[in-house]
């Protein structure tokens, strides 16, 4: 059967970083209507740092998971984890995957809360074999989570390929490749400085 790439991205997500854009563009939008100049220029800096924050933080991230690797994005840095490397899927606190004897947590996919056992049905516990940990499963492996629905779909292609004998974590090209954001960073820092500068004008 051919495989069909999936991208997690969390929906809360998304809706925070709509209302806190919206929120920062009425914010400046009030700042030129009053004609308060100075104010926009002290104080519009925090604006448009609480946008362009919540986006890096909230919308950005996700976790893409393609034919040949798994990619997770973080606010600050990525990392793509060929399938042959990935050693481990857990989901304790988020979904994590360790290979190349590192430890990756996906910011985008975080397990859920512990209000979450309170509302799972039959189908949210429908998950891949190697998800069950000692004869049970974790909160975080629940269908209804974040964590839970990414972990899924990642087991099952994962425990195909195993089956298939086509898991060689010791390889080369089966090592983990990181990506830092320097342009995200750069802005934000940026930002920051002008949010400072704008305090002692």
């Amino acid at each position: 059967m051919r495989f069909q790439p999936v991208v997690f991205r969390p929906l809360f997500g998304r809706v925070l970083t709509v209302v806190m854009t919206a929120l920062a563009l009425a914010g400046l939008g009030g700042f030129v209507v009053t004609g308060d100049i100075d104010g926009l220029v002290r104080y519009g800096w925090w604006l448009g740092l609480m946008a362009y924050g919540t986006a890096v933080l909230f919308w950005l991230p996700r976790v893409a998971v393609r034919e040949d690797a798994v990619e997770v994005r973080n606010p600050f840095v990525s990392w793509v984890l060929p399938w042959e490397g990935i050693q481990l899927i857990d989901t304790k606190w988020a979904l994590t995957l360790r290979a190349g004897g590192k430890r990756i947590e996906a910011w985008a996919a975080p397990a859920g809360s512990r209000w979450t056992p309170m509302t799972l049905g039959r189908d949210d516990l429908r998950v891949s074999e190697s998800a069950h940990v000692a004869g049970s499963i974790r909160p975080g492996d629940a269908l209804n989570t974040d964590s839970g629905a990414a972990a899924n779909v990642i087991r099952r292609h994962w425990e195909e390929l195993r089956d298939d004998g086509l898991l060689r974590p010791d390889a080369p090209e089966a090592q983990p490749r990181r990506t830092v954001h320097a342009l995200e960073i750069g802005i934000v820092l940026g930002l920051v400085a002008l949010c400072l500068a704008g305090l002692v004008l």
